[in-house]
């Protein structure tokens, strides 16, 4: 487990964020845009930009480092990697570590000599999910990685996610606004509104039971039906 406390990202006086959570097995940030996921994210990878102030304390069982420990997806695949630079010019690791990689995805080896922009959206994606675990991270921060997608390579992308998990043990901080994304992956929920923690808690108890109008915003605006309830 991860525990951020006391997170805090100021700018002129103006404070952006200012929350506290764990970050367990699976934990899903949620919330609409604006509401400070993106910038939470950012401070995680100290990446925020140099006009904002930033205040954290952050303990955990293992040291966090960006690119080692820590590993990140952003959020359009399309965007990820260079286009016109071969996959195989691009991995920075062993043929049999990326190979290992490539079969659990269910991606066939011959891309690895291909160009990204010969991939298909579902693809792409899978090849960045690889390159995020080359190092065997600890920790995995996904920004809406899921956005760019279409419904069906969504679903796959989320069942993915859980066999990478399940093989590979790191904990898992998935970013997004879609609630119902969240429901099919991740343990717990932390609900974020104007850089405010309004939620947080097991992710079937906050779908079941929100105390927060805007979680019950949230739910009503990315569910058809009640299904996922039961």
């Amino acid at each position: 487990m991860v525990k951020v406390e006391e997170l805090k990202i100021e700018s002129n006086n103006k404070i952006l964020v200012d929350i506290s959570f764990n970050i367990n097995s699976s934990t899903a940030l949620v919330g609409q845009s604006g509401s400070g996921k993106s910038l939470t994210l950012k401070a995680l990878l100290d990446l925020l930009p140099s006009n904002l102030k930033l205040t954290k304390k952050i303990k955990s069982d293992f040291e966090l480092k960006r690119g080692d420990t820590i590993s990140f997806v952003p959020q359009n695949p399309f965007t990820a990697l260079s286009p016109l630079t071969k996959i195989s010019k691009q991995a920075f690791a062993s043929k049999d570590r990326l190979k290992e990689l490539f079969d659990m995805l269910n991606l066939e080896w011959r891309l690895y000599n291909d160009y990204p922009l010969n991939l298909s959206g579902g693809q792409l994606q899978r090849v960045i999910f690889a390159f995020s675990l080359l190092n065997n991270p600890k920790l995995l921060l996904l920004d809406e990685p899921t956005t760019a997608l279409d419904s069906q390579i969504k679903s796959e992308v989320i069942n993915i996610l859980k066999k990478l998990q399940e093989k590979y043990n790191f904990l898992m901080l998935f970013v997004t606004h879609e609630i119902n994304l969240a429901a099919n992956l991740c343990d717990d929920i932390v609900v974020l509104n104007e850089g405010k923690v309004v939620e947080w808690g097991d992710t079937k108890e906050i779908l079941n039971n929100p105390k927060s109008a805007y979680t019950k915003e949230l739910i009503e605006a990315n569910f058809a039906n009640r299904e996922f309830r039961k």
